[in-house]
């Protein structure tokens, strides 16, 4: 008899259940090496390494887990911004994604990009640099050209009363490692940010 199989919900839920034993201490590992350098060691807490080295462990356990049973790491999110919405695929930020799961992000980026320019038409643009520390005014046809180079997009949204700012994020390879620059060459993302002209980004 075939055990149960989880679902992505259920591996999210039981994640975040693991982060938060492992935040209390309830599981350490202790065998976790820290620098090796006694004057280095001092400054470190290894409890706190403890705990990360732990859930770190338990999270790689959940992504061959998902790779074995084919369990996606996508979740579907909506967004409406300027009276539009959209539902658009999304890989949850402590879940890998799947062959499968990169062709269904593949396969929504146009329609993203789509939402995209409609809500932000009249709106300034800015693209994310150097480690998203600053931010350098772009054009439209700066985004169409970053667009060609990537395979998939993601989308995200500030808003509070007079302030407005919507994210683009245009990535390649795991979107798990596509925000950092660990991931790089195989991983990585584009950060794109529309403004109200006259505002500056602060995602």
């Amino acid at each position: 008899m075939v055990s149960k199989v989880y679902t992505t919900e259920e591996l999210i839920n039981i994640l975040a259940a693991e982060r938060q034993a492992c935040l209390k201490g309830d599981r350490l590992k202790l065998e976790v090496n820290v620098s090796g350098n006694p004057v280095i060691d001092q400054f470190i807490r290894t409890d706190g390494l403890q705990k990360f080295t732990a859930y770190q462990d338990f999270k790689a356990a959940i992504h061959e887990y998902q790779k074995e049973y084919l369990v996606s790491g996508i979740i579907w999110r909506e967004l409406t911004v300027k009276g539009k919405t959209i539902s658009y695929p999304e890989v949850d930020s402590q879940l890998i994604a799947l062959p499968s799961d990169l062709d269904i992000l593949k396969a929504a980026k146009s329609s993203i990009l789509e939402f995209w320019n409609e809500v932000t038409s009249e709106m300034d643009l800015y693209l994310s640099v150097n480690n998203s520390k600053q931010y350098q005014p772009i054009i439209k046809a700066d985004v169409d050209r970053i667009a060609q180079r990537t395979e998939w997009a993601n989308i995200c949204c500030f808003e509070k009363s007079n302030f407005l700012e919507i994210i683009l994020q245009l990535g390649w390879g795991q979107p798990q490692e596509a925000c950092y620059k660990r991931g790089f060459p195989t991983s990585g993302s584009e950060f794109i940010h529309a403004v109200i002209p006259g505002n500056y980004p602060i995602g």
